[in-house]
């Protein structure tokens, strides 16, 4: 049979239950405003009641009750919606920061007009546009050695700015990778705790909200994944590496580059490789300052250092009122002294590779002539050589333009005197150099005996920069070295020049070797420039280039700002469900109170009557 103090006990079970339900509730009262936080609840049930079974069982209607007892505390927490917020979390962080930095980009290209690299070329070239009507005029000249400094200066300004947000993301990225080591380390940290705590029976709730928060912050620096399978192993996932499994935790290094500008790469301490990240925070930085403001960058470079070429290549065959020829305009800075371009690459001393920017042709051709010949080009292109086909049918200016719409880091044009140039571009691979030709070969004739380039076809009469004295292949064709990197950085006017402006050419010389001073054919040519089909990369022009720069830069700060408010909304939406769910509501809490208060009074009061009634059994019976 049930025990006398049966009741005592039932009531002693319904007190410390009732007690830790409102404890409970006011946990979460008192962490209402805690972030990451999620509401708890008791689950209770009916504790075991009597059972008897042997045949001493005294014969009563069923099992007796012995009370409530508390099985449980637990959070209340929808796991699939938490998935997908820290699968929001990462591109809302990606957009954020895209969106940040092309604001600034945007404001590098949005300059006020009198001070912009645009409005300064127009000036430059109205220079000489004045002086091919005054080409005996100091003044003139002196108009347009001045456009061409302040020309430069803007260019290089708009260079310092780009390479300014390069020096800001560069330093986020080395910021947000001590971030993500050290979020890493937390939840390695409280994945312990909570193995431990689990191990003892407890129900760890609030350490699990403290993982669970850590892993969202995580989520807004890096993609990453969750893997729960496992209560003794939880494990967080990026790009398809792990970063933390139960208590260990994988760190990332950044370890410098002489290719990207002394910038870090960064790789896996323990195994030393690459450590990729598509998104989030660290995702966004990584590729806009590797991609995005290297692409700025090249660009800026590629449009200067051939606007320089094109000038000097005019000026250098022209004369100056002095009568003084063979003057570059813009200075150029060689990436070797060796005039054949040769450069000791591995540094072991011995000359390996020959870093050539530019061939230019021996021979005169017409653009709209059919070539009558077939045969194949291999270029050099970002994934491997590209090759190009010619026919018979196909006319000078066809196999250009076939040339320029490849893959190739090579592009072609014909100069002003009709011989075919081939100029190396920006690379895409961080390895291979800017505006060095790797590779060119053509099984034909093309770019032998008909432009006078190669002196011999296929492999043995091919250009490679992978040898010293490259240039040996060369049929008599005029060649340049490849710049030092960045010529947007230095470039300028000549010294020469600027000391004394009758060095500034404004035409050619005549049959005697000197030039007449009303002669302004080099002046005509060099403003021709302006509208000129050039090749600057993937533009035809240099107003093209302008325009289609703006417009990239716009569309992609347009495209930005698009998707982070829709996944600022789709966030909202999303945790403004979880909140609904996990969130403490104070007034549903402040009512539980009152509903478990009555529960403990109640059970106070049958405990009283309990005692009552054992004091009368006890002191009264049988008197």
């Amino acid at each position: 049979m049930a025990s006398t103090f049966a009741g005592i006990e039932i009531g002693k079970r319904s007190l410390m239950a009732h007690n830790t339900q409102i404890q409970t509730a006011g946990h979460n009262i008192s962490n209402a405003d805690t972030e990451g936080y999620s509401r708890q609840r008791v689950n209770v049930k009916a504790f075991e009641p009597i059972y008897r079974p042997d045949l001493e069982r005294a014969m009563v209607p069923g099992q007796i009750g012995q009370g409530t007892d508390v099985e449980s505390i637990e959070r209340i927490r929808d796991e699939l919606l938490d998935s997908r917020i820290v699968a929001q979390t990462n591109e809302e962080s990606y957009w954020n920061v895209r969106d940040k930095y092309y604001s600034m980009i945007e404001s590098i290209y949005n300059e006020p007009n009198d001070i912009s690299v645009r409005t300064n070329m127009d000036k430059f070239w109205e220079g000489w546009q004045e002086l091919t009507q005054y080409p005996e005029s100091d003044a003139a000249r002196q108009a347009v050695v001045t456009r061409g400094d302040t020309l430069s200066s803007s260019i290089q300004q708009q260079y310092r700015s780009l390479r300014g947000i390069g020096d800001q993301i560069n330093g986020d990225i080395e910021a947000t990778v001590k971030q993500v080591n050290d979020l890493s380390r937390q939840i390695a940290q409280v994945n312990g705790e909570i193995v431990r705590s689990m191990g003892m029976g407890d129900n760890p709730n609030d350490l699990m909200d403290r993982r669970d928060l850590l892993v969202e912050k995580l989520a807004s620096l890096i993609n990453v994944t969750v893997t729960n399978r496992d209560p003794d192993e939880f494990m967080v996932h990026t790009d398809g590496q792990v970063i933390v499994q139960g208590s260990l935790a994988r760190q990332i290094a950044s370890v410098p580059q002489i290719d990207n500008n002394g910038y870090g790469k960064l790789i896996w301490t323990d195994t030393k490789l690459d450590a990729e990240f598509k998104g989030g925070t660290l995702g966004a930085l990584i590729e806009l300052r590797d991609k995005d403001i290297r692409n700025e960058i090249q660009t800026l470079n590629t449009m200067t250092l051939n606007f320089a070429d094109l000038v000097n290549d005019v000026h250098r065959n022209a004369v100056g009122k002095n009568n003084v020829t063979g003057i570059d305009f813009f200075v150029q800075h060689n990436f070797v002294e060796n005039v054949n371009g040769n450069y000791d690459s591995n540094g072991d001393g011995v000359e390996d590779r020959s870093y050539i920017f530019r061939l230019s042709g021996t021979n005169e051709l017409r653009p709209q002539e059919q070539i009558g010949l077939s045969g194949t080009m291999t270029l050099n292109g970002a994934n491997g050589n590209v090759t190009v086909q010619y026919f018979p049918t196909d006319t000078v200016a066809d196999v250009v333009n076939r040339i320029n719409d490849s893959n190739a880091e090579v592009k072609a044009y014909l100069d002003r005197n009709s011989h075919l140039v081939l100029k190396a571009t920006a690379s895409e691979k961080m390895e291979d150099p800017d505006f060095a030709i790797r590779h060119v070969e053509d099984d034909g004739m093309f770019l032998t005996g008909y432009s006078g380039i190669l002196s011999a076809s296929g492999e043995a009469g091919a250009f490679d920069y992978n040898q010293a004295n490259a240039v040996n292949v060369l049929a008599g064709a005029q060649f340049a070295v490849s710049p030092i990197l960045d010529p947007a950085a230095y470039v300028g006017v000549n010294q020469q020049i600027r000391s004394d402006v009758a060095c500034v050419a404004a035409g050619f010389a005549n049959s005697k070797g000197f030039v007449e001073p009303s002669d302004a054919r080099a002046a005509v040519e060099m403003a021709a420039i302006r509208n000129t089909k050039v090749m600057i990369g993937s533009q035809r022009t240099f107003d093209d280039y302008f325009a289609d720069k703006v417009t990239a830069v716009g569309l992609k700060g347009e495209q930005a700002k698009n998707q982070l408010e829709s996944q600022n909304k789709i966030m909202a939406d999303l945790k403004e469900l979880r909140d609904s769910i996990s969130g403490v509501n104070v007034d549903e809490e402040l009512a539980d109170i009152i509903k478990f208060q009555h529960g403990y009074n109640v059970a106070a009061k049958f405990v009283t009557i309990q005692d009552e009634l054992l004091e009368t059994l006890i002191n009264r019976l049988g008197v």
